[in-house]
């Protein structure tokens, strides 16, 4: 396990046997997750988080340069929403810059008609 990863799991708590580290990004390729400076800070998407300077102060308050990956061109990547069962994907979404999120009710739409087998 990446130590970012582990520290990160510690400070939370997150369980560490859920835990996937992905220090190659290579999830990140096969998904397609957008990456670039532009999309990180200067698309329309990126504009709503970044207008909210109090906020996401507040958010990033106990930020700590031990959780970050050594490569930092990470703080680039994009994520996103991705609902499996198995290996049936059930729900996809890309952000499409910082702080663009997949919509909550879409999840729990999602989450609410999939029966847990």
């Amino acid at each position: 396990m990446v130590e970012q990863s582990y520290f990160f799991a510690v400070k939370l708590p997150f369980p560490l046997d859920c835990l996937y580290a992905d220090p190659d990004r290579k999830a990140y390729d096969v998904l397609g997750l957008y990456y670039g400076f532009g999309r990180t800070f200067f698309n329309p998407a990126s504009a709503k988080v970044l207008s909210r300077f109090k906020e996401l102060r507040e958010a990033t308050k106990n930020y700590t340069i031990e959780a970050t990956p050594d490569d930092r061109s990470g703080v680039l990547q994009q994520g996103g929403m991705f609902l499996f069962k198995g290996k049936q994907l059930l729900y996809a979404w890309k952000d499409e810059g910082t702080g663009d999120h997949a919509p909550m009710e879409d999840i729990f739409e999602i989450c609410c008609k999939v029966p847990v087998v």
